[in-house]
């Protein structure tokens, strides 16, 4: 009756999941979306704590490993809450992209422990199928450990952004895997006496693991970064459904499979986003290290430049305003004051409106959230396919942060390393006003000829100090 019990949990924490995927589809269902997985997570972990519980008390010889289960489990679920709410309480928005690419690891470790262990137990030699499960789980954890460690280490700028070129690297990811398959049949094969060498050659695959996780994603640019983020998040939902079918879990199955699934779906997404094939990506990325002064020999001419005053100026006389916000809003904390510009011009009689890319900062959905936080309402917030014919309407185009994501290169050069990426078309507009630091490239290390349009004024320094300045700025009954 207990383990009929356990197993309706399962079924109910299942569906639950499956809600908040779909949930999370939309902004409006986004909040709903999370508390349907949290309360599938608390039944989730609630159902396989009393399973483990159960089968500790199943055997009547050992009644007492009930006490150290649930000592362990207690043990556990503390280390985890001691270290997890105070990175949840103290991280920053712009942080969450290395965030994810961390706890990306943890999943993957989680799952070459889980193999390991699933091997060593009494049944772990007991056929092929399993020893399958325990070889591809252990070469998929170990490949997002690693992968997700250079990830975020790209990230936090902690590791150039740059993609690394090793000689032959193709052949040397080739010759990994061949290895690894060639172990995989061995072990197969091995007598169930030799459990000590069996070991051995599970460890050697969890090296390979590790070797190519590093090797795959240290080559990936820059510029396919929120690509990287979406197919670990991918990896790690394969890597959890290879746990569990190691473990015979049917829960952790289907939620990795879900994670898995949506997140190869996203990767694919993002892919068609940047006109970028997924096997591209994956051997290798473009860019060069974001932020620095692009070289190359093309003579753009000379930018122009703008002050606070006359781009609100501008601004209040203009009848339409696009907003297209970049990664740079992110870290300048942009999104407060730019909330209030929206929100000052609308009330004036402005149509205000925003365009995101697909790709906009360095997490898919990054800039709709920050949005979401700063309370800009939701049906302003349009995606690059929706808004990007009004480009041409509009008098005046604000690009806060971006750069990537509004280069013209993409349409009209095609020597350019983002040409045929789409891309949000702000120089159609009569007037566009870029916020930046500097002249520096954005994170794929490509010049933008958009900042020495006709049409085109730099407002260089902090996106938030400016964006305060033109609120400051506006004339005495624009509020």
């Amino acid at each position: 009756m207990l383990l009929q019990f356990i197993q309706g949990l399962y079924i109910v924490a299942g569906v639950l999941f499956i809600l908040s995927l779909a949930g999370l589809s939309k902004q409006t269902t986004a909040r709903t979306g999370n508390i349907a997985g949290m309360v599938g997570m608390v039944l989730a972990l609630g159902a396989t704590i009393t399973h483990s519980l159960y089968l500790s008390a199943e055997d009547p010889e050992n009644r007492q490993s009930v006490v150290v289960t649930l000592l362990l489990i207690v043990v556990v679920l503390a280390i985890g809450a001691a270290i997890g709410t105070p990175i949840a309480r103290k991280v920053e928005m712009t942080q969450m992209p290395e965030l994810i690419a961390a706890f990306h690891s943890f999943v993957g470790m989680a799952a070459v422990l889980v193999g390991f262990n699933s091997y060593i137990a009494p049944e772990g030699q007991a056929g092929a199928v399993h020893i399958v499960e325990v070889a591809l789980g252990v070469l998929i954890g170990a490949y997002t450990f690693t992968g997700s460690v250079v990830a975020y280490l790209k990230l936090s700028a902690k590791m150039k952004s740059a993609p690394l070129v090793l000689p032959g690297r193709n052949m040397l990811n080739l010759g990994g895997f061949a290895a690894f398959v060639a172990l995989m049949i061995w072990l197969i094969a091995l007598p169930h006496d030799q459990i000590g060498f069996g070991v051995a050659l599970v460890a050697v695959m969890a090296v390979i693991g590790f070797l190519l996780g590093w090797h795959m994603v240290a080559a990936i640019g820059g510029g396919d970064m929120p690509v990287v983020v979406s197919m670990l998040n991918s990896y790690s939902g394969w890597a959890a459904a290879a746990a569990g079918f190691m473990l015979g879990n049917s829960l952790l199955i289907i939620t990795g499979s879900l994670v898995g699934s949506s997140g190869a779906i996203l990767s694919y997404i993002m892919c068609r986003a940047m006109n970028r094939s997924f096997i591209s990506v994956i051997l290798g990325g473009f860019g060069a290290e974001g932020g620095t002064v692009a070289s190359g020999d093309h003579d753009y001419g000379e930018h122009r430049e703008v002050d606070v005053d006359t781009a609100a100026d501008l601004l209040v006389n203009a009848k339409s305003v696009i907003i297209t916000p970049g990664y740079g809003m992110a870290v300048a904390k942009a999104q407060y004051p730019v909330a209030e510009l929206t929100s000052k011009l609308r009330a004036h009689g402005v149509q205000v409106r925003f365009g995101v890319h697909p790709v906009a900062g360095r997490l898919p959905g990054h800039m709709n959230v920050l949005l979401a936080e700063a309370k800009v309402p939701y049906d302003i917030v349009l995606e690059m396919d929706e808004i990007n014919d009004d480009f041409d309407e509009t008098d005046v185009v604000l690009v806060i942060g971006a750069n990537d994501t509004v280069n013209p290169a993409a349409m009209e050069d095609p020597t350019s390393p983002i040409a045929g990426m789409p891309v949000l078309e702000v120089w159609k507009a009569k007037q566009v006003i870029v916020f930046k630091r500097s002249m520096a490239t954005g994170y794929a290390g490509v010049q933008n000829p958009l900042f020495f349009r006709e049409n085109t004024a730099m407002l260089f320094g902090d996106a938030k100090t400016q964006v305060e300045a033109i609120n400051a700025a506006l004339p005495v009954g624009v509020s």
